[in-house]
Formats: C-alpha cells, sequence, structure tokens
C-alpha cells in the first residue's frame, strides 16, 4: 500500500491511498481521516485499507487525481522522531576532516538524537531561512514509521514493528551545530524542522528492495537541477532499522507513529577510501557537507558552499524499471521574514 496525507487545512491532513504509479487516490475518511489515527488501530484498519488499496488499483474511475504538491508530510506532526546515524562512514569522515579518530564504541551502537516532531515540513514545501550564515544543509536519508514498540525489543522482534517506510530531508544549519555540540547538551537550533516523501510505502509494497531491515536501492539526490548523490541506502550501513529501533527502546516503549531515521546515506569508494562525486563517477553524497569533508581531506580545505536562498534540493527513489516509489521531496530556500 501506498499512503498520503492531503492538505486540507487541519494540522494532520486528510489520510488517502494512493496507486503503485502515483496518478490517482482515493481518501479514507471512514476507515481513518488521517494517518495517525490509521497507526493507532494499525492492526485493526489495515485489512480495510489493503481492501480499498486493491480495488483502486482494478477500477480507474474510482478516486481521482493525485497530486504531490497538495501533500503533508505522511505524518505532519508524530509523537517521536529519533534520528539515527547508521552509515558510519558519514560518521568517520566528519571526523576525520577534521583530525580526530573516531572510537571504536561507534562502530559496536549506533548514534541517536531525538528531533524535533511537531512540524514537520511539506515534501513540496519551502525551507524558510533566516541567515545564510547559518550554513544551510539537506540531508537524505531513509526514515520508517512504527506501531507500539514494546521497551527492551529484540533486533529480531524490532523489524516485525515497521509498518512504512519514508524518506527524509533531515534540514541541517552545519554553522551552529559545532557550538551547541560544545554544550554536551546535544542538537536544537542547528536542526530545524525535517520534511518527509509525499508517500510512504508498507514494506511489502517494496518486494525484494526490502531486505534485512534495510533498503536496497539508490537514494538521488540533485541540487539546482544537478545530480549531487546516488548512494545505495542497502550498501554500508552499519545499522539496520531492527538495530535502530532496538536501540531507541532499550529504556523506553516507543508509541504508533513512531518515526525512526537512518541517517545521512553514504556509501564508501573503492577499498574503502571516501566516495567520489557524481561528476567524478562515484556515488556522490547525500549531503553537502559529506563533500566537503572529503574536499578537506583531499584538497586541505573544502570549497562548496552550503545552500543559499532560491536553491532547491530533489530526493527521490526509483524502482529498477525507472517508476517513482515514494514521490519526490523537492524544497526550494528562502528568507525568512518575520
Amino acid at each position: 500500500m501506498k499512503l498520503a496525507s492531503l492538505d486540507n487545512g487541519t494540522r494532520d491532513g486528510s489520510l488517502v491511498i494512493v496507486t503503485s504509479d502515483l496518478t490517482r487516490c482515493v481518501g479514507v475518511s471512514a476507515i481513518a481521516p488521517t494517518l495517525q489515527q490509521a497507526l493507532d488501530n494499525w492492526d485493526e484498519v489495515t485489512p480495510e485499507l489493503a481492501r480499498h488499496a486493491a480495488l483502486l488499483e482494478r477500477d480507474e474511475d474510482m478516486g481521482g487525481p493525485f497530486e504531490q504538491s497538495r501533500c503533508r508530510s505522511p505524518l505532519p506532526r508524530a509523537f517521536q522522531w529519533a534520528d539515527g546515524s547508521a552509515f558510519v562512514n558519514h560518521v568517520e569522515l566528519v571526523r576525520k576532516a577534521r583530525g580526530a579518530q573516531m572510537p571504536e564504541s561507534f562502530w559496536a551502537e549506533p548514534l541517536m538524537y531525538q528531533g524535533g516532531s511537531d512540524s514537520f515540513l511539506d515534501p513540496h514545501g519551502e525551507i524558510v531561512l533566516a541567515h545564510e550564515a547559518w550554513g544551510m544543509d539537506f540531508e537524505a536519508e531513509i526514515a520508517v514509521v512504527t506501531n507500539d514498540v514494546p521497551m527492551g525489543v529484540s533486533r529480531e522482534a524490532a523489524l516485525d514493528h515497521v509498518v512504512l517506510i519514508m524518506l527524509a530531508n533531515d534540514v541541517s544549519l552545519r554553522n551552529l551545530i559545532p557550538g551547541e555540540l560544545a554544550k554536551g547538551f546535544g542538537f536544537f537550533q542547528s536542526k530545524p524542522s525535517t520534511a518527509f516523501s509525499p508517500i510512504a510505502v508498507t514494506p511489502d509494497e517494496l518486494g525484494t528492495a526490502w531486505a534485512d531491515g534495510k533498503l536496497h536501492l539508490p537514494l538521488l539526490s540533485d541540487l539546482n537541477g544537478k545530480a549531487f548523490g546516488k548512494p545505495d541506502a542497502g550498501v554500508d550501513m552499519t545499522f539496520d532499522f531492527g538495530d535502530l529501533i532496538c536501540h531507541a527502546a532499550r529504556s523506553r516503549p516507543l508509541c504508533a507513529g513512531s518515526i525512526i531515521g537512518s541517517g545521512t546515506v553514504s556509501n564508501k569508494g573503492p577499498e574503502g577510501s571516501p566516495g567520489k562525486s557524481v561528476t567524478d563517477g562515484g556515488a556522490g553524497y547525500s549531503c553537502i557537507a559529506e563533500l566537503r569533508m572529503v574536499e578537506t581531506i583531499r584538497d586541505g580545505s573544502a570549497h562548496t558552499p552550503f545552500m543559499s536562498f532560491g536553491d532547491v534540493v530533489d530526493i527521490r527513489m526509483m524502482t529498477e524499471a525507472g517508476s517513482s516509489i515514494f514521490g519526490s521531496i523537492t524544497q526550494k530556500v528562502v528568507r525568512h521574514h518575520g
């Protein structure tokens, strides 16, 4: 199944089922008005949602046109948004660029921070930035949505609690991060609102691409219309989503509708070297910071700037046949007036 939340003037939007080719949708308010309400009663409503999804695929007269521009993030707000750093290659590059050794524990236990979940951005909306000097960056990621997860869940059992999968743009203000981390209390101002893909899909919709708690397809990022990254989300993922959910639920349960992120998708280069840009024949990067890290390691300093007002980022994932799975996160950076 493919699910989306259309903007209807309310905080949480209205839940719709979308066809596999993303051309049509149908509202299901009689089953669950919002995605959160569906997640709260997932086992009870899933059979009826699946029945409507099958009918929508067969009956071309059912529903109406689907427009990604009308979508909110599938969960416009959520009870929990916890972002991991499952691609340790990304973390290693960050530390290597500033000449710091990476603790061995980083390979044994995932990093994770608790992000703001009260106001997610629309996938085709704007990223509002007060100052370019803050160092605006995108981060292309995979995210999963869970049902109720018990405290102390095992890694194997944790994967059974993944009910939806989507893409994420974990917006970061790079120049604010060092000062916040230096205080020893984590991110806050440096991590503004996140955006998620227009479509959230059930794991079965992905077929063999969803395996072992990983999504085995390239994650595509464009910056101002030019290819920036295409790393495979199933490669070099040190901690899978079973590991991440298990980590998040170690000391507390997670409620239905909790979102867990993979962190920036990152692939190594040949023989473990830093990855190359797309223009140099590599898989590229899922954020500007990683390119800047590689430039620092290679050239002694970074020269690619962070995003400016007017810049546009596009994040998407395609099937092997070339069809869009989640729709696109397409966002323009604009100046805050207020």
